[in-house]
């Protein structure tokens, strides 16, 4: 399996040192869709001198930062590899960022599309990467880094705050809060995923001693080839199955309805949520289904009926999701009950409690959270 190591993920981003004055000379500031020269934005805005020169040290000692990152981010320890070798949360106690260096194996695998291709479908913001190599390479600097706030964070060594604050990069489940969920509350021996949530919830799933057969799909082909290839190395034994293909297109398809009817006693899953992260790929369902509505009939409610015919009687279906909106525009989105209500028309439900979670950077959560939703077939 393709690794990034700290040396190559440092060289992303090496360009060789310049001058202050080249610096100052040649960087613009992006505004959205335009540029404006540094010298003139720092005159428009009163930008001390002070700050501009701790800002350009910033940029040129980038490795100081960007190792800071890789370690806490994308470096694997090993004694965070095996899930099955910490104790899981209990029930009612989930948090996803409860051991969160066990998220670093998906971030690391999934680097370029959990930072970099995946977009933010609200705001226009960057992407984590895109800011970096903006920054880095062609002395772009994003507005956001030189308001008074970000400067005050500077000003006290917290680069990384103004970065992890600001910009976009997809979210993920830890791995470890799966298999906390099977082994502490689901307690499923054949899993269905009706995506794959970057390979987490196979890893996951499979590091659970319960777990007997673990069969997902999705969209994304990379996902889905590495989701293959992190099966084979953490579980051989284990029987696993992945497709590419839309959850709602394999309610369609025969031979899956077939094999795979009354099957599984667990489905779990976090959805894609409606025009929150915006991932590469025409079989995307923000892609096929332009309005709210349309998403939740085609999507949502196809993607219901498939869970209810590959539930086996008494089987559970769990996701997580929550209702969201944009901080800069009035689009609201009442997930949970929108969801929740198409689910009950073929479900019974069980229990809901919360997860605690960190917001996204676009993402406001209502005041009920993030939900672990269970719901049971009759």
């Amino acid at each position: 399996m393709e690794i990034i190591d700290l040396k190559d993920f440092l060289k992303i981003f090496h360009k060789p040192p310049q001058t202050y004055n080249e610096f100052i000379n040649t960087t613009s500031v992006r505004l959205g869709s335009q540029l404006r020269p540094l010298k003139q934005y720092i005159k428009e805005k009163h930008i001390q001198t002070a700050d501009i020169k701790l800002l350009f040290e910033n940029i040129q000692n980038r490795d100081e930062y960007l190792t800071r990152f890789y370690n806490l981010s994308l470096m694997m320890r090993e004694d965070k590899l095996i899930l099955s070798n910490i104790k899981p949360m209990k029930n009612r106690h989930f948090d996803n960022n409860h051991e969160s260096l066990c998220k670093n194996l998906i971030r690391n695998i999934h680097y370029k599309d959990i930072l970099q291709n995946t977009k933010s479908g609200i705001e226009n913001i960057p992407t984590f990467i895109e800011m970096l190599k903006d920054l880095y390479l062609k002395n772009i600097i994003d507005y956001k880094i030189l308001t008074p706030s970000s400067l005050f964070y500077q000003k006290n060594g917290r680069l990384g705050s103004v970065f992890s604050s600001y910009y976009f990069r997809a979210s993920i489940l830890n791995p470890y809060l799966i298999y906390s969920l099977n082994e502490s509350l689901l307690k499923g021996t054949k899993i269905f995923t009706p995506t794959l949530g970057w390979s987490s919830y196979c890893y996951g799933f499979l590091e659970s001693h319960h777990v007997l057969e673990y069969v997902g799909t999705d969209v994304i082909p990379q996902v889905c080839m590495k989701t293959k290839e992190l099966a084979s190395i953490v579980a051989p034994e284990k029987r696993t199955t992945i497709y590419c293909k839309p959850s709602e297109d394999l309610f369609k398809t025969m031979d899956f309805m077939n094999q795979y009817r009354e099957h599984f006693d667990v489905v779990f899953f976090s959805p894609p949520y409606f025009k929150l992260e915006m991932y590469e790929g025409k079989y995307q369902s923000t892609e096929r289904y332009k309005t709210y509505e349309e998403w939740l009939t085609g999507y949502w409610e196809q993607t219901i009926l498939l869970c209810h015919h590959v539930l086996e009687k008494h089987g559970k279906i769990c996701y997580i999701l929550s209702g969201y909106g944009s901080e800069n525009t009035k689009e609201q989105y009442d997930l949970l009950g929108d969801m929740n209500k198409i689910t009950k028309k073929y479900f019974k439900f069980q229990s809901q409690q919360p997860m605690y979670n960190k917001n996204v950077n676009v993402t406001k959560h209502r005041e009920t959270g993030e939900q672990i939703m269970v719901f049971t077939k009759l």
